[in-house]
């Protein structure tokens, strides 16, 4: 999802390129919806994952088997692909009379819809559509197997064994927030912020793309000993004291 922006990011701050095709506009708005519905899904898989092995452990094998897995990886791309493609292609009917001049370093999907002078009504709706039935349906079935996750945490009698069973979901949780809220936030700003400075809109889409990314590393390596040891010792080096 990063690399999908990177491209032309990268194009403006080295060699201030600021010019992109039409059609490499919308291959790449294509790709950033894409990997976008692909990492909501991916986060749902993790979740359904989480709530097996907690929820089912005894069935944890025999559910997610190797078969298993690789259909939910098939079924994560063919879903994205089916609704986004045709939002890619009906990009293509727009004509752009006026400005032509993006609010961001990347095409964005709602970007350029608002530059078209011609009816867009269609692309808005079909657009909140798409974005309502993945990443909107995949984020209600993450906070349901969380709250099938907590109900049987709770359930069990051992304070040891409820501190283990949150720690081993907390990484997912953190990468889940620090994914919907950047998303949320980019899209509140498109929908109802049209008065808010330019700089607004560029910054929050610099923060969805490049926030999770610099993150996830962080969270996922966080419970490793080598890290918590490598903290400490910049924290509280030899001679100090914690």
């Amino acid at each position: 999802l990063c690399v999908s922006a990177l491209v032309t990011m990268l194009g403006i701050f080295w060699f201030n390129a600021r010019q992109l095709s039409f059609h490499a506009c919308i291959a790449q708005t294509f790709f950033i919806q894409l990997f976008t519905v692909m990492e909501s899904s991916v986060l749902l898989a993790m979740a359904f994952d989480c709530f097996v092995a907690i929820c089912n452990p005894l069935r944890y094998i025999t559910i997610l088997t190797d078969s298993r897995i690789i259909k939910v990886w098939f079924a994560i791309l063919v879903r994205g692909t089916v609704i986004l493609l045709p939002l890619a292609l009906l990009l293509k009917r727009l004509f752009f009379c006026q400005s032509r001049v993006l609010h961001h370093s990347y095409c964005f999907y709602p970007d350029i819809i608002q530059l078209s002078c011609s009816y867009n009504k269609i692309n808005s709706v079909l657009g909140l559509t798409a974005l309502i039935v993945t990443a909107g349906v995949d984020s209600i079935f993450i906070l349901l197997s969380y709250i099938l996750i907590i109900k049987t945490v709770l359930s069990i009698a051992s304070g040891e064994e409820r501190h283990k069973a949150f720690s081993a979901c907390i990484s997912h949780i953190s990468a889940v927030a620090i994914f919907y809220i950047p998303l949320i936030s980019l899209c509140f700003v498109h929908r109802f912020g049209k008065t808010a400075p330019p700089y607004v809109h560029t910054l929050m889409a610099n923060v969805y793309l490049l926030i999770p990314p610099v993150m996830n590393p962080i969270i996922y390596s966080m419970k490793t000993k080598q890290t918590i040891q490598a903290i400490q010792k910049v924290l509280f080096p030899k001679g100090s004291k914690a």
